[in-house]
């Protein structure tokens, strides 16, 4: 049988399909996106977040605010339980570059004060979203959750609330009763009555402007039935991608007796702008 000749011809056209399916050019290059309608466009990953790691919790809180703080600290007479109430006691934590933090709880004669204190550090698993953006989302969540009342709009937004270090606008609900000509007064003095109980107009949950990219300040007042009240003021704020919260609460031993909530937002809110400092924000 004669053995059929070799064409060149089919080869080459084996060679033009074999080049239109491994996407080559003429000069021999190739392309993995040569799909036709979709142009080659490499996308950039977004920008990762100022900070990779965390700082240790408990050693975040100095003693001077612990003494400030926790009330009746300095007078534990054990010096074992002195020293254990200063250390505070860790979170659990699963990944401290990730999330940690550290409570503390101090009783004493007129009252029992607890501090929470968390670090959160968010990073972004899409490559298009920086991980600032992933938490500036997660902290608007946070906003959200904490339901603060609406602003109140006056006409002079220029003038600052003396009860607002940050000169942010004095929000809340709006009160019932007369506007408070010193917000310190309203709150200082125990009053059986429940206009007394409440958060005065100036210092009610509102934004802050002067901490970190974002902040704010919630206030709760809780009983049950007869027994002491407990004010929790909570200071949260976000800087680049970590986000920071400080939780503070005060329970009276005083039936009737009312934690003061100028003074324990202060207190909170210096905690927040010191641990804001040492985060570098």
């Amino acid at each position: 049988m004669q053995r059929k000749a070799y064409v060149p011809g089919a080869a080459a056209c084996l060679a033009v399909l074999l080049a239109g399916c491994t996407g080559a050019s003429g000069d021999g290059a190739t392309s993995d996106d040569s799909n036709p309608g979709r142009p080659g466009v490499t996308t950039e990953a977004a920008e990762p977040g100022k900070y990779r790691t965390l700082p240790e919790p408990c050693g975040a809180v100095g003693e001077k605010a612990l003494d400030s703080l926790l009330p009746g600290i300095e007078e534990i007479a054990d010096e074992r339980q002195r020293e254990k109430a200063y250390a505070g006691e860790p979170t659990l934590a699963y990944d401290t570059d990730r999330k940690v933090g550290c409570r503390w709880k101090v009783e004493s004669a007129d009252a029992t004060n607890h501090l929470f204190v968390n670090f959160e550090r968010v990073v972004s698993y899409d490559n298009t979203v920086s991980d600032d953006s992933e938490a500036e989302q997660l902290f608007a969540e946070q906003v959200e959750g904490a339901d603060l009342p609406e602003p109140v709009v006056s006409d002079s937004e220029s003038a600052p609330d003396s009860a607002s270090p940050s000169g942010a606008p004095s929000s809340g609900a709006p009160s019932s009763g007369e506007p408070n000509s010193g917000p310190s007064g309203a709150s200082s003095a125990p009053s059986s009555s429940a206009s007394a109980d409440a958060t005065p107009t100036g210092l009610q949950p509102r934004l802050l402007d002067d901490l970190g990219d974002e902040a704010f300040v919630d206030d709760e007042l809780s009983s049950s039935g007869s027994t002491a009240k407990r004010r929790t003021v909570t200071v949260a704020f976000r800087t680049s991608n970590v986000m920071v919260t400080v939780e503070y609460a005060e329970q009276s031993a005083t039936l009737g007796a009312v934690p003061d909530s100028e003074e324990m937002q202060d207190k909170a809110r210096k905690l927040a702008s010191q641990l804001a400092d040492s985060l570098g924000g």
